[in-house]
Protein backbone atom coordinates (compact mmCIF):
# COMPACT_ATOMS: atom_id res chain seq x y z
CA UNK A 1 0.00 0.00 0.00
CA UNK A 2 2.86 2.21 0.65
CA UNK A 3 4.63 1.36 -2.51
CA UNK A 4 1.58 2.09 -4.16
CA UNK A 5 1.01 5.41 -2.43
CA UNK A 6 4.60 6.71 -3.40
CA UNK A 7 4.62 5.11 -6.36
CA UNK A 8 1.43 7.54 -7.36
CA UNK A 9 2.83 10.47 -5.84
CA UNK A 10 6.03 9.83 -8.15
CA UNK A 11 4.10 9.56 -10.87
CA UNK A 12 1.85 12.65 -10.24
CA UNK A 13 4.93 14.90 -9.60
CA UNK A 14 6.26 13.76 -12.42
CA UNK A 15 3.33 14.78 -14.71
CA UNK A 16 3.38 18.13 -12.69
CA UNK A 17 6.67 18.88 -13.58
CA UNK A 18 6.48 18.25 -16.98
CA UNK A 19 3.05 19.96 -17.78
CA UNK A 20 5.04 22.96 -16.24
CA UNK A 21 7.96 22.24 -18.48
CA UNK A 22 6.12 23.75 -21.80
CA UNK A 23 4.93 26.60 -19.61
CA UNK A 24 8.15 27.95 -18.60
CA UNK A 25 9.61 27.38 -22.09
CA UNK A 26 7.18 29.41 -23.08
CA UNK A 27 7.38 32.18 -20.46
CA UNK A 28 11.24 32.51 -21.38
CA UNK A 29 10.40 33.08 -25.17
CA UNK A 30 7.78 36.05 -24.74
CA UNK A 31 9.34 39.03 -25.37
CA UNK A 32 8.57 42.61 -24.35
CA UNK A 33 6.45 44.60 -27.19
CA UNK A 34 8.41 47.91 -27.77
CA UNK A 35 6.45 50.29 -29.19
CA UNK A 36 8.11 52.64 -32.18
CA UNK A 37 6.57 56.05 -32.95
CA UNK A 38 7.06 57.00 -37.08
CA UNK A 39 6.35 60.54 -37.80
CA UNK A 40 6.24 61.19 -41.59
CA UNK A 41 5.85 64.44 -43.27
CA UNK A 42 4.21 62.84 -46.12
CA UNK A 43 0.47 61.73 -47.02
CA UNK A 44 -0.71 58.28 -45.99
CA UNK A 45 -1.24 57.35 -49.65
CA UNK A 46 2.35 58.73 -51.32
CA UNK A 47 4.10 56.41 -53.05
CA UNK A 48 7.36 57.18 -51.43
CA UNK A 49 6.28 57.55 -48.32
CA UNK A 50 4.97 53.94 -48.62
CA UNK A 51 8.14 52.57 -50.32
CA UNK A 52 10.48 54.27 -47.23
CA UNK A 53 8.20 52.18 -44.91
CA UNK A 54 8.42 49.04 -46.36
CA UNK A 55 12.08 49.14 -46.37
CA UNK A 56 11.58 50.24 -43.04
CA UNK A 57 9.73 47.11 -42.13
CA UNK A 58 12.23 44.63 -44.00
CA UNK A 59 14.89 46.03 -42.23
CA UNK A 60 13.45 45.35 -38.50
CA UNK A 61 12.49 41.67 -39.78
CA UNK A 62 16.19 41.33 -40.76
CA UNK A 63 17.23 41.97 -37.62
CA UNK A 64 14.59 39.85 -35.97
CA UNK A 65 12.15 42.56 -35.04
CA UNK A 66 8.32 41.08 -36.19
CA UNK A 67 5.10 43.09 -36.56
CA UNK A 68 2.58 42.20 -33.82
CA UNK A 69 4.85 39.94 -31.55
CA UNK A 70 7.94 41.79 -30.04
CA UNK A 71 7.50 45.26 -31.68
CA UNK A 72 4.56 47.56 -32.69
CA UNK A 73 4.20 50.88 -34.77
CA UNK A 74 2.24 53.63 -34.33
CA UNK A 75 2.11 56.08 -37.48
CA UNK A 76 1.24 59.47 -38.12
CA UNK A 77 1.24 61.49 -41.75
CA UNK A 78 1.50 65.60 -40.83
CA UNK A 79 1.49 66.11 -44.87
CA UNK A 80 3.92 69.06 -44.01
CA UNK A 81 1.42 70.83 -42.03
CA UNK A 82 3.41 72.48 -39.51
CA UNK A 83 0.33 72.79 -36.95
CA UNK A 84 -0.87 69.34 -37.73
CA UNK A 85 2.93 67.64 -37.11
CA UNK A 86 2.99 69.50 -33.60
CA UNK A 87 -0.62 68.17 -32.75
CA UNK A 88 0.77 64.00 -34.17
CA UNK A 89 4.80 64.68 -32.04
CA UNK A 90 2.11 65.45 -28.82
CA UNK A 91 0.03 62.53 -29.61
CA UNK A 92 2.86 60.25 -30.39
CA UNK A 93 4.94 61.14 -26.77
CA UNK A 94 1.48 60.08 -24.95
CA UNK A 95 2.33 56.76 -26.13
CA UNK A 96 5.14 56.47 -24.99
CA UNK A 97 7.22 54.71 -27.58
CA UNK A 98 10.51 53.22 -27.15
CA UNK A 99 11.88 55.51 -30.31
CA UNK A 100 10.82 57.73 -32.93
CA UNK A 101 11.38 57.72 -36.21
CA UNK A 102 10.77 60.91 -38.00
CA UNK A 103 11.22 61.75 -41.88
CA UNK A 104 11.88 65.63 -41.82
CA UNK A 105 13.31 68.04 -39.92
CA UNK A 106 10.50 70.13 -38.95
CA UNK A 107 9.46 67.12 -37.25
CA UNK A 108 12.33 65.52 -35.17
CA UNK A 109 13.09 69.18 -34.56
CA UNK A 110 9.53 69.49 -33.11
CA UNK A 111 10.13 66.34 -31.27
CA UNK A 112 12.52 67.59 -29.07
CA UNK A 113 11.26 70.82 -28.50
CA UNK A 114 8.68 69.27 -26.01
CA UNK A 115 10.59 67.58 -22.94
CA UNK A 116 10.86 64.20 -23.29
CA UNK A 117 13.41 61.21 -22.99
CA UNK A 118 12.33 59.44 -25.79
CA UNK A 119 15.04 58.94 -28.07
CA UNK A 120 14.68 60.34 -31.64
CA UNK A 121 16.04 59.13 -34.96
CA UNK A 122 15.84 61.67 -37.94
CA UNK A 123 15.80 59.91 -41.26
CA UNK A 124 16.77 63.07 -43.49
CA UNK A 125 18.15 66.61 -42.61
CA UNK A 126 19.67 69.65 -44.23
CA UNK A 127 21.24 70.87 -41.38
CA UNK A 128 20.56 68.85 -37.71
CA UNK A 129 23.37 71.20 -36.56
CA UNK A 130 21.89 74.68 -37.35
CA UNK A 131 18.33 73.55 -37.19
CA UNK A 132 19.17 73.00 -33.34
CA UNK A 133 18.27 68.97 -33.36
CA UNK A 134 22.12 68.25 -32.32
CA UNK A 135 25.32 69.89 -30.92
CA UNK A 136 27.46 68.41 -33.71
CA UNK A 137 28.05 66.11 -36.44
CA UNK A 138 30.83 64.07 -34.61
CA UNK A 139 28.54 64.12 -31.23
CA UNK A 140 25.37 64.69 -31.35
CA UNK A 141 24.67 64.87 -27.84
CA UNK A 142 21.09 64.71 -26.29
CA UNK A 143 17.97 62.30 -27.74
CA UNK A 144 18.58 62.68 -31.17
CA UNK A 145 21.38 61.65 -34.07
CA UNK A 146 20.31 60.52 -37.91
CA UNK A 147 21.30 61.17 -40.69
CA UNK A 148 21.87 64.65 -42.85
CA UNK A 149 21.19 64.58 -46.85
CA UNK A 150 24.01 67.04 -47.37
CA UNK A 151 27.62 67.92 -46.13
CA UNK A 152 27.45 71.77 -46.58
CA UNK A 153 30.47 72.17 -48.83
CA UNK A 154 28.59 70.29 -51.42
CA UNK A 155 26.84 73.71 -51.94
CA UNK A 156 29.39 75.17 -53.08
CA UNK A 157 30.43 73.29 -55.42
CA UNK A 158 27.50 73.78 -57.24
CA UNK A 159 28.72 77.17 -58.32
CA UNK A 160 31.71 75.67 -59.42
CA UNK A 161 29.89 73.46 -61.74
CA UNK A 162 27.92 75.90 -62.99
CA UNK A 163 30.74 78.02 -63.98
CA UNK A 164 32.68 74.98 -65.61
CA UNK A 165 29.26 74.51 -67.95
CA UNK A 166 29.28 77.90 -68.50
CA UNK A 167 32.10 79.87 -68.10
CA UNK A 168 30.47 83.43 -68.81
CA UNK A 169 27.94 83.04 -66.29
CA UNK A 170 28.15 85.97 -63.31
CA UNK A 171 24.52 85.63 -62.36
CA UNK A 172 23.00 83.42 -60.48
CA UNK A 173 19.31 82.63 -58.57
CA UNK A 174 18.68 80.72 -55.96
CA UNK A 175 15.78 78.82 -54.83
CA UNK A 176 15.19 78.28 -51.49
CA UNK A 177 12.63 78.03 -48.45
CA UNK A 178 13.76 80.61 -46.39
CA UNK A 179 11.49 79.53 -43.60
CA UNK A 180 13.46 76.50 -43.27
CA UNK A 181 16.15 76.83 -40.47
CA UNK A 182 18.31 74.06 -42.39
CA UNK A 183 18.57 76.33 -45.20
CA UNK A 184 20.12 79.32 -43.21
CA UNK A 185 23.81 77.32 -42.78
CA UNK A 186 23.60 76.27 -46.44
CA UNK A 187 22.55 79.23 -48.13
CA UNK A 188 25.76 80.79 -45.88
CA UNK A 189 27.69 78.73 -47.93
CA UNK A 190 26.59 79.27 -51.64
CA UNK A 191 27.23 82.63 -50.55
CA UNK A 192 30.65 82.38 -49.70
CA UNK A 193 31.30 80.27 -52.76
CA UNK A 194 29.68 82.87 -55.38
CA UNK A 195 32.17 85.30 -53.78
CA UNK A 196 35.62 83.60 -54.90
CA UNK A 197 33.79 82.00 -58.51
CA UNK A 198 32.80 85.37 -59.63
CA UNK A 199 29.15 84.91 -59.35
CA UNK A 200 26.26 87.05 -58.04
CA UNK A 201 23.96 84.94 -56.08
CA UNK A 202 20.85 86.09 -55.22
CA UNK A 203 17.38 84.11 -53.68
CA UNK A 204 14.19 84.03 -54.61
CA UNK A 205 12.42 82.82 -51.96
CA UNK A 206 9.13 80.76 -51.86
CA UNK A 207 7.19 78.76 -49.66
CA UNK A 208 5.71 75.77 -52.07
CA UNK A 209 6.37 73.70 -55.04
CA UNK A 210 3.45 75.96 -56.76
CA UNK A 211 5.52 78.96 -56.65
CA UNK A 212 8.64 77.36 -58.17
CA UNK A 213 7.52 77.76 -61.67
CA UNK A 214 6.49 81.31 -61.17
CA UNK A 215 10.28 81.87 -59.36
CA UNK A 216 11.56 80.76 -62.25
CA UNK A 217 9.87 82.93 -65.12
CA UNK A 218 11.09 86.25 -62.33
CA UNK A 219 14.52 85.15 -62.21
CA UNK A 220 14.68 85.00 -66.16
CA UNK A 221 12.94 88.53 -66.29
CA UNK A 222 15.78 89.58 -64.17
CA UNK A 223 18.60 88.37 -66.01
CA UNK A 224 17.23 89.80 -69.48
CA UNK A 225 16.45 93.33 -67.05
CA UNK A 226 20.54 93.30 -66.39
Amino acid sequence: MTACIRRREFITLIGGAGAAWPLAARAQQVERMRRIGVLMNMTADDPESQARLSAFVQGLQELGWTIGRNVQINYRWSDGDAERYRRQTAEMLALEPDVILSWGAEIASGSQKVSHPVPIVFAQSIDPVGSGMVASLARPGGNATGFTQFEYSLSGKWLELLKQVAPAVTRAAVLRDSGSSGGIGQWAIIQAGASSSGVEAFPINLREASQIEQALANSRAMAMAA
